[in-house]
């Protein structure tokens, strides 16, 4: 029987988890996490995060995977360590808060003295150069994901690309392991330095930034001119050179990953000359402005907010848009209410939390979807949603 290769993923969020799974097939993979509930739930085949794809993987598949609090037993042999630790983009640095990052590449070091210490969570460019640097090692390198929440095992097993930011051996084999997890055919692979590869993750998030807020924005026109605006972007969208990706007008654009990779972009050009980057982190800015003052045009006494999360099968409320508005309905001194069944509280914020969907509709003079729901259906007449298609 042939020795399994020992991968050892730190942190399980939902890079950190769709990685683990997706290697487990054929390597033995070992999550450290400082959380004692998730190592729990891990060990007993249960998902840390919402996705349906892993949840059925953990079920029914024949997986190596363990987890454990200690670092020591948990970097001890392996062959590849990978850091999928959140990166939260901090305000007052005008950059993405790298701590919990740099201090396992430091104990990754330490602690193995061979393995390939893989980046995976999003980093500042220039940052992995840096750690190389500090460390006077070629050993730590970056590669970006492109994964979305609710569907990151489904994006692992079916990837638009693979990029490593390295030359070495030891990267080619990563990559390798990558390809031999997913279920996708000839997978277009791409060997480049880590800075470039911190550099496509950071304008390729900033890139679908951009789309969201232009359609966006076109739908703001069309409410503003009272226009059709989903006949306007299907007769865009046909041209070819566009496509209809990403083209479902929202609240703004949200998530874990998009408002701060924007910022840490626009932060990355301050030696540079630009307007297109500073106009996309603003863009999402003007659009919930715009939405809160259509909804305040209304006239309600008490808004409902039906779900905190960006989209279907997700249950992050991280940087949501829909916050977003709820803060400036708040200040006009309206009423909310909130509808939330992933929220284990009576309060968000200051605004109650609804259990009952029933008892939701009736108290709301309006209700505000980012996307619609069938179980909305009996009273859309009081529903405000820009969602014109019906998908995330």
């Amino acid at each position: 029987m042939a020795i399994k290769t020992k991968i050892t993923v730190v942190g399980s969020g939902y890079v950190g988890m769709s990685l683990a799974v997706l290697l487990s097939q054929h390597n033995d993979v070992v999550v450290l996490d400082v959380d004692a509930s998730r190592v729990e739930k891990v060990n007993n085949k249960q998902s840390t995060v919402a996705d349906a794809e892993i949840e059925a993987f953990l079920a029914d598949k024949e997986l190596s995977l363990t987890a454990t609090l200690d670092k020591q037993a948990a970097y001890k042999g392996a062959s590849f360590l990978v850091v999928a630790t959140p990166t939260n983009y901090d305000p007052d640095t005008n950059r993405f808060d790298t701590s919990s990052v740099d201090s396992v590449v430091k104990d990754a070091l330490e602690l193995n003295s061979d393995a390939l210490v893989v980046i995976k969570s999003t980093i500042p460019v220039g940052h992995t150069k840096s750690l190389q640097e500090k460390h006077n090692t070629d050993r730590v390198i970056f590669s970006p994901e492109f994964l979305r929440e609710g569907q990151a095992l489904k994006d692992n097993l079916y990837p638009s690309r693979i990029i490593v930011g390295s030359q070495l051996e030891a990267g080619r084999a990563f990559a390798n392991l990558l390809v031999e997890g997913a279920k996708k055919q000839d997978i277009e692979t791409l060997f480049i330095r880590s800075t470039e590869a911190e550099a496509v993750k950071l304008f390729a998030n900033t890139y679908l930034a951009m789309r969201v807020s232009f359609f966006n924005e076109l739908d703001s026109y069309a409410l503003a001119h009272d226009l059709d605006a989903k006949g306007i972007i299907n007769g865009v969208c046909l041209d070819e050179r566009i496509g209809d990706g990403y083209n479902n007008p929202s609240f703004g654009y949200g998530g874990y990953c998009l408002p701060k990779d924007t910022k840490q972009l626009l932060a990355n050009y301050d030696q540079v000359p630009q307007t297109l980057i500073q106009a996309i982190v603003s863009s999402n800015t003007t659009r919930k402005d715009f939405i809160a003052d259509e909804i305040l045009k209304l006239k309600p006494k008490t808004v409902g907010f039906y779900r905190l999360v960006m989209k279907e099968g997700s249950d992050n409320f991280r940087s949501s848009a829909v916050q977003g508005i709820m803060k400036r309905m708040k200040v006009k001194g309206i009423e909310i209410v909130v509808y939330e069944p992933e929220l284990d509280l009576s309060d968000f914020f200051g605004s109650t939390v609804i259990k009952d969907l029933d008892d939701f509709k009736k108290m709301c003079d309006v209700i505000v979807a980012n996307r619609k729901a069938d179980c909305l259906r009996d009273v859309d007449s009081k529903c405000f949603s820009r969602d014109l298609f019906g998908d995330n």
